[in-house]
């Protein structure tokens, strides 16, 4: 029958939503956590060439060297970290289960920040481990003096993701180094996922792993170059973290698509600077639209804001919202609290417009009509 650690799964609140999208008519749908762009030609005909080349078959487990060649150059280059070990994965979800599998023991405890992406959670009670959540509310800040309290002698990891989903908060140069300097002493590894770096807006991007001692960064494809559905990211870190990693994924996912590795060669030689400036200015649209009727901190970075809900709890509050046609998640998705909500403005502006009037009215409106 069923292993007993699925009980400790639960569906995911977004893919509900994504299903009831499905059979929804024209719906608002502010609620999927990817680019209302395509991928760049040029990334498609890498891809489609790679194909008609024949590079179709398994590759090395931990990818080609074509791709950690240019990889290593990006990291040096944009993030000012060395790249000598790296595993390329499918997606940065590979990345993150790997990592969990290898890292954590039953008992061990992992330090997640509150708001947080969904699959740590999860992922660490599928593995048995005791996940720790850190309340950054109600400006999403994570602090050296904030985390420090959660720390303990069974703290094993500390999870960082900045830009964070589901809030955009982006932490600066100081605060990583305040708790590099504070995780050193206790020789505890960070896993930085970086999943949303080409997105900030209001700070220059600070890698995590150019700071902590110890650090497996994990990045990837689908968010800077809407390769969602490729199913592409990389893990680099220590060696030894890496060496397991990679020997496991042997046993697992075997290798990343063949052909996105060798389209991602390409996609790195691709500027997608205006994108960026697109989403910065669709934070802006937002914002600026929700503030006036919602409390709200206006995010610096990936493509979401995480407003409190004006009445009621988060399911509540969307609920009405999803009668209303407006697709949004229910903050309780990504933290222990239920007292805010996710928008994606991964959409169109005249989405974005629609949504924000629709929301603005059942804010106003104080309840359920």
């Amino acid at each position: 029958m069923i292993a007993a650690r699925m009980a400790k799964l639960d569906s995911s609140g977004i893919r509900k939503v994504f299903d009831l999208a499905a059979r929804m008519e024209n719906p608002v749908n502010l609620s999927i956590g990817q680019p209302d762009f395509d991928v760049p030609d040029e990334v498609k005909d890498a891809a489609i060439q790679a194909i008609r080349d024949g590079r179709n078959r398994y590759t090395v487990t931990q990818g080609i060297p074509e791709l950690h060649a240019r990889l290593r150059a990006f990291l040096q280059r944009e993030k000012g970290v060395c790249g000598d070990n790296i595993l390329v994965t499918a997606g940065v979800s590979g990345a993150l289960m790997l990592a969990f599998l290898v890292l954590l023991d039953p008992g061990d405890e992992v330090v997640i920040p509150d708001p947080y992406f969904v699959m740590y959670k999860h992922l660490a009670n599928l593995v048995g481990a005791r996940p720790v959540f850190v309340d950054t509310y109600p400006d999403f800040r994570l602090t050296a003096a904030r985390l420090e309290r959660y720390l303990t002698p069974r703290t094993k990891i500390v999870v960082l993701n900045s830009p964070n989903n589901p809030t955009g908060a982006v932490m600066g140069e100081r605060e990583i180094c305040e708790v590099a300097d504070l995780l050193a002493p206790r020789d505890l590894l960070v896993i930085s996922d970086e999943i949303y770096d080409s997105f900030t807006y209001d700070l220059p991007y600070v890698s995590a792993a150019a700071h902590c001692r110890r650090c497996l960064l994990v990045g990837g494809f689908s968010k800077s170059h809407a390769m969602t559905g490729w199913r592409l990211g990389y893990a680099v870190g220590p060696a030894e973290v890496i060496a397991e990693m990679t020997k496991l994924q042997q046993f697992s996912f075997v290798c990343a698509p063949s052909f996105a590795q060798w389209a991602a060669v390409k996609a790195l030689d691709v500027d997608m600077s205006s994108r960026r400036r697109e989403y910065q200015a669709k934070r802006d649209r937002i914002y600026h639209g929700l503030r006036r009727h919602f409390e709200v901190e206006k995010p610096s970075g990936a493509f979401y804001i995480f407003p409190r809900v004006p009445w009621g709890t988060d399911e509540e509050f969307v609920a009405e919202a999803i009668r209303h046609q407006v697709l949004v998640i229910p903050g309780r998705v990504f933290s222990e609290k239920n007292t805010h909500f996710r928008i994606s403005y991964a959409a169109s502006d005249a989405t974005i417009d629609r949504g924000i009037e629709i929301l603005c009215r059942l804010a106003q409106a104080g309840g359920p009509a």
